[in-house]
């Protein structure tokens, strides 16, 4: 049993490693965690950090550094033999498991973060709807960006417009929301599109240059050209909804 009790190393000043033997791994789960939690809250009384490193595949060290308490920080690419580990820590400062707070903060750690992006549904009295040309990719899109962490999506939506366009619009509720699945790097997201009501043709558009290349109210035909496919079928999907719909890569 000696031999599969975790190995505390300091790292620098404050800063200490917990690591186990696999063996530890063998004994059933609750034992395993009856090694290492223990081992890291000795550590924290010398140390303000106990960390330790896991691999992406070991899904049963990922459990036990979780379940002793580690919270899940990031991951580290390529640093063991070119193999990625994941990182856990704690701080002496954390709210300690056993306290509803410090358990929903180890919860928030590890499950799944999805990314929400905001868009906007502008049209004119033609029933054109207001597209943008952005400087970072070549297909035109609907003005809106990506939501800030504990930000809402419908303030969101309304900041993106007023930060890229100029134009104060209200939101007249959601249209769609839109599954966007992994794609050329990108993790998937959900995609909200809300009504941005109508304006004026001519409504003055002060475009934000950094992002934004050329803005127009284009009709249906011209959303098809310019827009990629998905974004396409998002702008009719969207168009088409009579309330709240629920569509996946616009469809």
């Amino acid at each position: 049993m000696t031999d599969q009790r975790p190995t505390v190393t300091t790292l620098a000043a404050g800063i200490a490693r917990v690591s186990w033997d696999p063996a530890l791994q063998t004994l059933d789960f609750l034992g395993a965690v009856a090694l290492v939690q223990p081992a890291v809250e000795a550590a924290l009384t010398d140390h303000h950090r106990v960390e330790t490193l896991v691999s992406v595949d070991d899904e049963a060290a990922q459990r036990i550094a979780t379940w002793s308490g580690l919270r899940r920080e990031g991951v580290l690419r390529g640093v063991a033999d070119g193999d990625d580990r994941i990182v856990y820590a704690r701080l002496a400062t954390d709210a300690p498991v056993s306290d509803p707070h410090g358990f929903r903060s180890l919860l928030n750690s590890f499950l799944p973060r999805k990314r929400a992006i905001s868009q906007v549904l502008i049209r004119d009295d033609a029933d054109r709807v207001l597209l943008c040309q952005l400087t970072y990719k070549q297909d035109w899109d609907l003005p809106g960006g990506v939501v800030e962490v504990g930000e809402s999506p419908e303030l969101a939506a309304i900041r993106e417009v007023k930060e890229e366009l100029g134009l104060d619009v209200s939101s007249n509720g959601l249209l769609l929301t839109d599954w966007l699945p992994p794609w050329g790097g990108w993790d998937d997201a959900l995609c909200l599109v809300f009504d941005g009501g109508r304006q004026a043709a001519e409504v003055e558009i002060v475009r934000q240059e950094r992002e934004i290349r050329a803005a127009e109210f284009c009709t249906i035909e011209q959303v098809r050209e310019r827009a990629a496919d998905f974004t396409a079928r998002r702008i009719e999907s969207a168009l088409r909804s009579t309330g709240s719909s629920y569509t996946e890569s616009g469809g």
